[in-house]
């Protein structure tokens, strides 16, 4: 990449400045003129074009635009494309569900996900016989094989009296010679399997001794496993994973869960909803990596996230807060009242004798300052305690065994709490209490969360957010105010919003056209959709994402991943996206296969539904008629073009519809004199390459990376 290191630090210079995100220069100590008495009203906005209209929304609501999608979204208008779109269970999703059917953990209960992929505690306590080995014979394989590593493992660390191990490691030799014998073992079970019918081969291997299965899922060559989990169903490549994994495997459902989402995000044709599933989870941000939500972020994002996303923002709040993954994430199951049962309060008895728990804020402060009414919303330490005494109780049974979201009234702290300028109470709980009196503290948290879901306040800070998210950085104050009165006249109804949002008029001028920076989920994404390239790999984009900075589900903070310029517009940045978009037109990313005349004969077809440019002179025109005719016979015919590389004026017309066909608009005259620097400078012998090195240069311009 150092040949790119040149047009890197100058496309960076040349990256169009988002204004929002740049200083404001310091006032002069000593102005020679007074303030006038009224400052100078703003420019009135110039409206969208009807094309730059359907860019708009294709930009703002989807993963990036698919070539064909701008015509028909014109054809059908951008307001009845939105209304589609605010409706996802009316959208045929098959392609995805294709995909996703490979992803049997998307759709289990945590409890049920554990048990596919267990963590070390749980194959420790099925080893010690303190939880029964599963009934099903698949599962109960993949268990015996876990539990037989580690009973070697601990075998191999047992001392004697003098500390000495009682198994020594085996020498260099033996440790060959019993490789040896497992690669022979694999081998052999490899060719008995493959002479089998597909559907016997998974119940013949789980009949073979755990040694054997372990030699075999361990050292069967490339090949044959790609071979054999190609033909076995879902479930059987599961147990076949686990298998073959280390002591505990629930890495497998951070994998599954993350391909999962980038292919939702290239793939769906329920763009919108994606897209503002995304934008909650950041919103209600997890880190998947803090103790159990490991197996508890996938159910979070499915069923508090995704099922609430375009519904009432008070059922999605109630969704989260009783969600385990949330009350693990924020430690509010570690909560306890200090006069509650738990901490050793009897209410029948008033000389028990208080214990040592106290309650965890972590929650109370952040569903206040993150979640709803934001850091402005007038609250008070003071109301931070008093909520998280009325959230105790909120908690989850048994965390790590996958157990769900439960009220636990023995936790709860009983009493008035003054909270908001008003209380909120609740009697203790007594012994042989009913069960509908056990769930009275209950209650009380579902108020107080009612009350800060209808505050203006949350009104406010949510428009805010998203407008911050679909129109700019800095958001118009007065577009903000609109969408909050929206909010508190529909009781919190996100799609009503998003209506007042996209029919704004700031929404719809050239002022928010194309200012926004694409993160490297978005731009990941769009350089697939935009070039209509089937992602084969999805685990490999995972892995690109937390290169670039953005690790799918491991935002450690609660406030999640930036989603303003100041974050992702840097020359590192720039770097990393040509880097990948080099890797991915030269079809040198991770076996992906890419097309760049596919691409262009795309661009080229649709060329018709653009009315050409009235300063293309007579021979620009046969030029370009002649270069389309030329490209689309090769394409279509031979799937490439292996032409020797254009002339400058083939190269003119090629990064004219890739630049249209990519971005939808032509780029600066400076990326365009950069681009044309680098075409000199770096040789190509073919069409073909020249084609991917254009297509690579466009998508790493800084105009790619706006939307």
């Amino acid at each position: 990449m150092r040949r790119f290191l040149p047009i890197l630090l100058a496309l960076s210079v040349a990256a169009p400045a988002c204004p929002q995100t740049q200083p404001s220069p310091k006032p002069s100590p000593k102005p020679t003129k007074p303030k006038p008495a009224n400052p100078p009203k703003s420019a009135p906005l110039i409206p969208l074009t009807q094309q730059e209209r359907a860019q708009q929304f294709l930009n703002r609501f989807t993963f990036g635009p698919r070539p064909g999608d701008l015509e028909k979204v014109i054809a059908l208008t951008p307001e009845k494309w939105f209304e589609q779109q605010l409706n996802p269970a009316s959208i045929p999703d098959a392609a995805l569900d294709h995909r996703l059917a490979d992803y049997t953990t998307l759709n289990l209960q945590p409890d049920q996900a554990l048990q596919l992929f267990p963590d070390h505690f749980t194959i420790a306590i099925t080893a010690e016989g303190k939880r029964p080995y599963p009934s099903d014979p698949l599962l109960l394989a993949m268990y015996e094989v876990q539990v037989y590593k580690l009973n070697k493992d601990i075998d191999s660390k047992k001392t004697n009296a003098k500390g000495q191990l009682i198994i020594p490691p085996p020498t260099d030799a033996e440790a060959a010679a019993q490789k040896k014998s497992d690669q022979d073992t694999a081998a052999r079970i490899a060719g008995e399997l493959f002479a089998l019918p597909k559907n016997q081969r998974m119940a013949t291997l789980i009949k073979l001794s755990v040694p054997e299965r372990i030699a075999f899922t361990t050292y069967v060559a490339g090949d044959q496993k790609n071979l054999l989990l190609a033909d076995f169903n879902p479930r059987e490549r599961e147990i076949f994973n686990g298998t073959a994994a280390n002591i505990g495997a629930p890495h497998y459902l951070i994998d599954e869960l993350s391909q999962a989402k980038i292919l939702r995000a290239i793939l769906s044709e329920r763009q919108l909803q994606e897209v503002m599933s995304d934008f909650w989870f950041n919103h209600f941000n997890i880190f998947i990596g803090k103790d159990s939500d490991t197996w508890y972020t996938t159910s979070y994002e499915r069923d508090a996230i995704r099922k609430h996303a375009l519904g009432k923002f008070r059922d999605l709040l109630l969704a989260t807060a009783q969600s385990p993954a949330m009350m693990v994430y924020l430690d509010n199951w570690l909560s306890i009242g200090p006069d509650s049962q738990a901490n050793g309060v009897n209410p029948a008895n008033p000389n028990s004798k208080k214990g040592n728990h106290g309650l965890n804020e972590n929650y109370g402060r952040e569903v206040m300052e993150l979640h709803t009414v934001g850091v402005n919303g007038g609250y008070t330490q003071a109301d931070v305690t008093a909520l998280a005494a009325i959230l105790t109780g909120w908690t989850v049974d048994r965390p790590n065994q996958g157990g769900p979201f439960q009220y636990d009234y023995k936790k709860h702290e009983p009493g008035p709490k003054q909270w908001l300028k008003r209380t909120i109470s609740s009697e203790p709980v007594l012994p042989n209490a009913s069960p509908a009196a056990t769930q009275v503290g209950m209650k009380e948290g579902i108020e107080a969360l009612t009350v800060l879901a209808a505050d203006p306040h949350t009104a406010h800070f949510i428009s805010y957010k998203l407008a911050q998210r679909f129109v700019a950085d800095d958001p118009p104050p007065a577009l903000v105010d609109r969408m909050a009165a929206t909010y508190l006249a529909t009781d919190g109804d996100i799609k009503a919003i998003l209506r007042t949002l996209v029919q704004s008029p700031e929404f719809n001028s050239k002022k928010y056209f194309r200012n926004k920076v694409k993160t490297p989920m978005e731009f990941v994404a769009s350089a697939f959709r935009t070039t209509a390239t089937d992602p084969a790999n999805p685990g490999a984009l995972v892995n690109t994402l937390k290169t670039m900075g953005m690790p799918l589900y491991y935002a450690l903070p609660p406030t999640g991943y930036y989603i303003t310029a100041d974050q992702w517009m840097n020359s590192t940045a720039l770097v990393d996206r040509l880097n990948f978009a080099y890797s991915l037109t030269g079809s040198k990313f991770a076996n992906q296969k890419f097309d760049s005349a596919h691409v262009l004969a795309l661009g080229l077809m649709s060329q018709p539904a653009s009315s050409p440019s009235p300063q293309m002179s007579e021979t620009e025109k046969s030029n370009r008629a002649k270069f389309s005719e030329a490209l689309l016979s090769a394409e279509i015919h031979n799937g490439t073009t292996n032409q020797p590389p254009p002339d400058a004026a083939g190269q003119d017309i090629a990064l004219h519809v890739l630049e249209d066909t990519l971005i939808g608009n032509d780029v600066s005259a400076q990326t365009n004199q950069l681009i044309h620097k680098q075409i000199t400078e770096i040789p190509t012998t073919n069409s073909t390459d020249t084609l991917n090195l254009l297509t690579a240069l466009v998508m790493g311009s800084p105009e790619f990376q706006l939307r």
